[in-house]
């Protein structure tokens, strides 16, 4: 799987390449980018759309709340390996290549996925079911943290400068697409046999793990068949003809010279990272266990709310490039601790419009942050260690806020007594951001070769 170092001719070729195979070119990047990632984010829709099965089918028989909480920390457990996963891949992906990196994540994390759909049941193995779902759970999770930063890392060197924002744009709509295929699936499966049908407990609930098999390979495939980034072969060629060497200890050098793009970058994360689960996971529970709304009307706007959520993805990208990533995500920042409390007041009137009309904003915020926060990053850290920052950076502020974002707004609401207090919190994460983002530079329309 390791690739040759390019030489000056090979270097040349890939950086003027005809159009027409430039054209092609790109358009494999970005379809395996999309696969790679929406493998991941299907599985974590699939996981908690089916966590009442899952908790029926791997936990001890008894109360069932218990055994949904289970199922629960397992999900939570597996978010402590993304960090990992963001220092293994990162530094794999800055020493050894893109290439190199994302075939190997995209087996072992479809290889995870697909195992967990063949698991045996707490009633045919015991304890060892719950044990062999958390380890399965931690090597997805492990594997899946290069996959958001290597997607994006590789598009943004291979996407043209003044497109940059658009392309990349396409890993964050990608999550969005899995999670919206991942509850399209449950609803389906669910209408049509029912929660507690035989069918969906014995096997409805493996069809979307056993599908990462043939779609992991199908990316592995594409990845396999392409050519480094043109910006990473280049520095690997100029570092062998200055040095003779090539990039030895990325992730050592991104603490050593770059921290305060790392501390800038996490904090620029930290909103992305709650936004993005408190918006689009955490809201429609809220409405159902906490403004007491109708489930099926809550599940209807989160499914309108999520096409809509691609379409603006793309556009955020896309204005990014004409008006700069700082500039966007400043304003997402502010949009977030001006809008948040008033609309999570709006939430409690029960009207189906009024509710619909704030997820919207809500999520059209989030996209301002969420389709430049990608490109963005790749900007932000030089080549030799892009991937290390962006995946550390990105894993860390999703492990430490994101994951633990519907667990500390329900805490938040039981300690205060406060149906407003997640508001609060959204408040105060957009504030950190805010500081985060107006001490960062603008990089946008600049050559990645030239950004130390």
């Amino acid at each position: 799987m390791t690739d040759k170092p390019a030489t000056s001719s090979q270097v040349a070729e890939m950086q003027n390449p005809g159009q027409e195979e430039q054209g092609k070119t790109l358009r494999r990047v970005v379809v395996s980018s999309f696969l790679g990632n929406f493998i991941e984010w299907f599985d974590y829709a699939s996981y908690s759309y089916f966590a009442t099965v899952i908790a029926l089918v791997f936990m001890p028989s008894g109360d069932p709340t218990v055994a949904l909480l289970e199922t629960f920390a397992v999900f939570a457990l597996s978010f402590l390996m993304r960090p990992v996963g963001a220092v293994f891949w990162g530094n794999m992906g800055d020493k050894k290549g893109r290439k190199w990196a994302l075939t190997a994540s995209i087996l072992l994390m479809s290889g995870a996925t697909f195992l967990i759909g063949c698991l045996p049941t707490y009633a045919m193995i015991g304890l060892l079911a719950p044990v062999l779902l958390l380890l399965l759970r931690m090597v997805q999770s492990f594997s899946a943290s290069g996959e958001y930063a290597g997607a994006a890392t590789f598009l943004a060197e291979y996407a043209p400068t003044n497109k940059r924002g658009l392309y990349c744009s396409v890993v964050p709509a990608s999550t969005a697409t899995g999670l919206l295929c991942g509850s399209m699936f449950a609803t389906v499966m669910y209408s049509v046999f029912g929660h507690d049908s035989a069918f969906v407990t014995d096997w409805g609930w493996r069809i979307p793990f056993l599908l990462a098999g043939p779609l992991g390979l199908i990316t592995h495939y594409m990845r396999e068949h392409l050519s480094d980034s043109p910006v990473y072969a280049k520095m690997q060629h100029d570092l062998e003809s200055k040095k003779g060497s090539t990039v030895r200890a990325p992730f050592r050098t991104l603490i050593k010279k770059h921290p305060r793009v790392l501390l800038i970058s996490f904090g620029a994360c930290m909103l992305n990272a709650v936004g993005f689960y408190a918006v689009l996971t955490y809201l429609p529970n809220y409405l159902i266990d906490t403004v007491q709304y109708d489930s099926a009307s809550a599940s209807l706007i989160t499914t309108i709310c999520l096409v809509v959520y691609i379409a603006f993805i793309f556009f955020s990208g896309h204005i990014s490039d004409k008006f700069g990533r700082k500039k966007m995500l400043v304003t997402a920042c502010i949009g977030f601790v001006v809008l948040t409390i008033p609309a999570f007041y709006l939430l409690g009137t029960k009207d189906f419009f009024t509710i619909l009309a704030v997820e919207l904003v809500m999520c059209f915020l989030l996209t301002i942050n969420d389709g430049t926060l990608s490109s963005y990053l790749t900007e932000t850290f030089p080549t030799d260690v892009r991937y290390s920052g962006f995946a550390l950076s990105f894993n860390l502020a999703n492990a430490l806020f994101g994951g633990s974002a519907s667990f500390i707004s329900i805490g938040l609401i039981e300690a205060t007594g406060n149906a407003i207090a997640p508001a609060w919190y959204m408040v105060a994460i957009s504030a950190i951001a805010l500081i985060a983002m107006l001490l960062s530079h603008e990089h946008t329309g600049k050559d990645l070769t030239e950004i130390d």
